[in-house]
């Protein structure tokens, strides 16, 4: 066992075939109490062939904690993905059902499963001696049939990239779900996107989507920033940034993943928690962070590389009273002088001073700001109405008077 797995590993590897030697591509994906599984897996296998070798790596979990109608919904799924797969494995194309049902109460969840899983493709890649590609996904997500050949080529021109963020899309018509769950996952999801490139326009190097679903990395990078967490939810945003902290990380933007919209409780928070809110509160109106919030933020970073000769007070920041008294606030609290002591004493040069700082106000403290400025002051507005503020401010000339025009004005804009 490698040095990564003697230290950081959950528990010892499962999965005892050996992997085929043309291996490449390990997709993970977490399993609690779902019962479309096999749709997930079927897209995958639907995809376009990639010249080496594919594995599936399913991690059907539960916790001592969990009720037992639980656990029966987990055995019926994986009793029925080991007979799908009994007549759909192929040599270059492998499918790994794993059931754990006693996962610690301290830990159970979806971060663990994760880490369960890649773990797994950690020492699958490790018998072959190859730094292979770990790709997340869920049990209930869909893909494009050029999502393993895009994920196959992307690596292959970004060979030191240590790992991606792959382009999403949420349905947002159809039979499938009630209206209800359209105008909400359309609401969210521009919700998510609005915050994105409210940290594009404000100039942040770490502006990447960080959803479970649709990101992929080098198993060295993974191997190198201690893997994933045991987080029973956002353990995507956590990971993710120790990855984008690595350098050159990209964006694959030529295939799609198609996460769900539905309702779920799986995860105190996230998309499923989020329509379900929606549904419950019977709200017409979806908030978000206030435009105004980016602003100050835009103000604050476009400074940045001055800080390392002069001192935040002395610098013209192009924000009125009340907006340096709320940045000014939340400096405070986060003893911002005292650090910034402490990155120019380590930063011989411009460029080594903004990447350390960058290191200090990286994307946990934005999300603290954005929160901070909320309850402080900025509250939280309309999505319709706050990106039309920052369409209009990146340039957006159309008129987009409704959600879904915005969203998927945006969902262009960022495959670009």
């Amino acid at each position: 066992m490698n040095f990564y797995l003697n230290k950081f590993g959950f528990q010892s590897p499962s999965i005892s075939l050996q992997p085929n030697s043309e291996l490449e591509i390990c997709v993970v994906i977490p399993c609690f109490n779902e019962t479309a599984l096999i749709d997930s897996l079927t897209s995958l296998l639907k995809c376009d062939p990639i010249k080496t070798a594919v594995e599936v790596i399913v991690v059907i979990n539960s916790g001592v904690k969990h009720s037992n109608e639980i656990r029966e919904q987990n055995r019926l799924t994986y009793d029925e993905a080991v007979a799908w797969i009994e007549q759909n494995n192929r040599t270059n194309f492998q499918f790994h059902i794993l059931l754990e049902e006693s996962l610690p109460k301290k830990h159970a969840g979806v971060g663990l499963a994760r880490k369960i899983g890649m773990d797994e493709a950690v020492n699958r890649f490790d018998i072959l001696d190859r730094d292979g590609i770990i790709v997340c996904f869920d049990a209930d997500s869909l893909c494009d049939e050029n999502y393993m050949t895009e994920i196959e080529k992307h690596f292959n021109k970004f060979p030191k990239s240590p790992g991606c963020s792959i382009h999403y899309e949420h349905p947002v018509g159809g039979e499938e779900y009630e209206d209800a769950i359209y105008k909400g996952i359309i609401n969210y999801e521009l919700h998510l996107r609005y915050y994105n490139q409210g940290l594009v326009y404000a100039g942040l190097p770490f502006a990447y989507h960080k959803v479970g679903s649709s990101m992929a990395v080098r198993s060295s990078a993974y191997q190198k920033q201690g893997g994933m967490n045991k987080r029973k939810a956002g353990e995507d945003f956590y990971f993710i940034h120790k990855i984008i902290a690595l350098g050159g990380f990209t964006e694959l933007k030529s295939t799609r993943v198609i996460p769900s919209p539905r309702i779920s409780d799986r995860v105190p928070f996230g998309t499923g928690k989020a329509i379900g809110d929606w549904i419950e509160s019977e709200n017409l109106v979806f908030n978000t962070y206030g435009f105004e919030s980016f602003q100050i933020l835009k103000a604050f970073v476009d400074c940045v590389p001055a800080f390392m000769n002069e001192s935040i007070e002395k610098l013209p920041i192009n924000l009125n009273e009340s907006q340096k008294q709320l940045l000014f606030g939340f400096l405070s609290t986060q003893k911002f002088e005292e650090a910034l002591v402490e990155i120019i004493k380590n930063s011989k040069r411009e460029s080594a001073f903004i990447k350390r700082f960058f290191r200090w106000f990286d994307a946990f403290k934005v999300l603290k700001f954005m929160h901070y400025l909320r309850d402080n002051g900025i509250s939280n507005q309309p999505v319709l109405s706050e990106s039309i503020k920052l369409l209009h401010k990146i340039g957006c000339a159309q008129q987009l008077e409704n959600e879904l025009d915005q969203l998927l004005f945006i969902r262009e804009l960022e495959k670009k």
